[in-house]
């Protein structure tokens, strides 16, 4: 189970603090939210924040591109020291040659998805990522509630995921708390985006232990589930 917290919902006067909060949590991934403006409603940072973070921390540097031209972003977010890049299924045509770039690039390859397209959009793709981004908010800002109709796409990855016996991770990012974590880990998600729900805690170490604990737990319960569905 991967804990990643979202510095969209850090103090943005303290990216450095913070981030090392993040790390001292025992969190696994520093998720990093990337917007331009165009492809959602909000501007957010670039890769001169990236840049600066990474001889900060050793955490694993995931890069969510909600950008409409993500290849002009790519090579500088690699250069910077992302270690996945993730872009849009909604960029149709151009999904699989930002696939190849990234990997080219020497990072990970993500595909996200968000929640009024199809789940059936990202299928072609699965055999080239390392990871599925289903968002379950729609993206742009923090702090919104969780949609609890992304929930049968998280079924239909991990199924997919489990006949195709493919690799990739699933990722849920958007409105991510214990509760919601928990559905999403018993709908077959392993990787978990949290923003407000683990930077407003007081406790972040506490509050990092408790949802791996609590996705850990639902997930084995999920795994015994479909092991004896088969």
């Amino acid at each position: 189970m991967i804990i990643a917290p979202s510095l969209l919902a850090a103090d943005f006067g303290r990216f450095a603090k913070d981030t090392l909060r993040a790390e001292r949590s025992g969190a696994d991934w520093l998720h990093l939210d990337i917007m331009d403006g165009h492809f959602v409603p909000n501007i957010s940072f670039g890769p001169a924040v990236v840049l600066a973070l990474r001889p900060q921390t050793r955490l694993f540097f995931d890069v969510h591109l909600m950008c409409s031209r993500p290849e002009i972003l790519l090579e500088p977010f690699a250069k910077a020291g992302a270690d996945l890049i993730t872009v849009h299924v909604e960029l149709g045509e151009r999904v699989t040659p930002l696939l190849w770039k990234i990997k080219s690039l020497g990072t990970q390859v993500g595909l996200a998805v968000n929640p009024p397209t199809s789940i059936a959009s990202v299928r072609p793709y699965l055999g080239q990522i390392d990871l599925l981004l289903v968002m379950t908010v729609n993206p742009g800002f923090g702090g919104q509630a969780f949609i609890e109709e992304t929930l049968p796409k998280i079924q239909q990855a991990d199924a997919w995921r489990r006949e195709q016996e493919l690799p990739y991770r699933i990722e849920v990012d958007g409105g991510i708390k214990f509760e919601t974590a928990v559905e999403c880990a018993r709908a077959g998600a392993d990787t978990f985006v949290s923003g407000t729900g683990l930077f407003n805690q007081r406790n972040m170490k506490a509050a990092v232990r408790k949802m791996r604990r609590l996705v850990t737990e639902e997930h084995r319960r999920h795994a015994k589930l479909v092991k004896k569905s088969v």
